[in-house]
């Protein structure tokens, strides 16, 4: 018997789907062009940067053929300023603006913006930005200035930003609204189990609440029938 899925992507699935980001690269040799279903790659040569998927980048900085720019989000002084501002405001910091498209373009969305790459935005965490500084960490750390700090900086972010989500748990018990605007991809996918179950529990509660009071309505709906019939029969014989 097979098991029910779970609702929405898991965070191996986010993560999976991260490696479709752009990141840059700068080849340490010269590499032919390739064919993707994707898109076509153009040929690598050294030493000019190119935008390639970040799971390409990862194989060829395995193979020591390559060398990946960390985005300028990814270092000390945005991750400590993007830092300042999530601790600042109890609204998640704005996500990179949208480039600029004509009316007739097709819209872009994550993972088919530039926004892991050596010309993103250094103030503005993109959608994928903790799936994307953890897989360079753990792959290309000697390409990042500062690597410790920066998995500092990036703990104390999500540990920050997961206690933002909490809070506006705790908004939707009031049965008000929560802005969620600038939530990250692998942020959704790990809250959304908590989150869901505390809108199943309100739920819950409220469909106990509404039932308890249309009970109340059809019980005090009867007790007032039964009263006047009974101050009738008291009329008849009175008369």
């Amino acid at each position: 018997m097979a098991l029910p899925l779970p609702v929405g992507l898991t965070p191996p699935e986010v993560a999976f789907l991260c490696e479709m980001e752009l990141v840059t690269v700068i080849p340490r040799q010269r590499l032919e062009g390739l064919q993707l279903l994707g898109g076509s790659i153009p040929p690598l040569v050294p030493p000019y940067r190119s935008p390639i998927p970040l799971w390409l980048a990862l194989l060829l900085k395995r193979q020591r053929r390559a060398n990946i720019l960390p985005p300028p989000w990814l270092s000390p002084p945005s991750l400590d300023a993007i830092l300042q501002l999530e601790t600042s405001t109890p609204q998640f910091s704005d996500p990179p603006p949208l480039p600029r498209t004509s009316n007739t373009s097709i819209p872009t969305s994550p993972p088919f913006l530039p926004s892991a790459t050596g010309d993103a935005s250094p103030d503005a965490l993109p959608y994928h930005w903790l799936e994307i500084g953890e897989m360079l960490l753990e792959a290309a750390s000697d390409d990042i200035p500062e690597p410790d700090t920066v998995r500092r900086l990036m703990r104390d972010l999500r540990e920050v930003r997961m206690a933002k989500m909490r809070a506006g748990v705790e908004v939707l018990e009031g049965g008000r609204e929560v802005k969620m605007n600038g939530v990250g991809a692998m942020e959704v996918a790990e809250g959304r189990a908590f989150i869901g179950g505390v809108v199943d529990g309100l739920r819950k509660i409220g469909a106990g609440k509404e039932t308890s009071r249309r009970e109340r309505e059809t019980e005090e709906r009867e007790n007032g029938v039964g009263r006047a019939g009974d101050e009738g029969d008291d009329d008849d014989m009175s008369i």
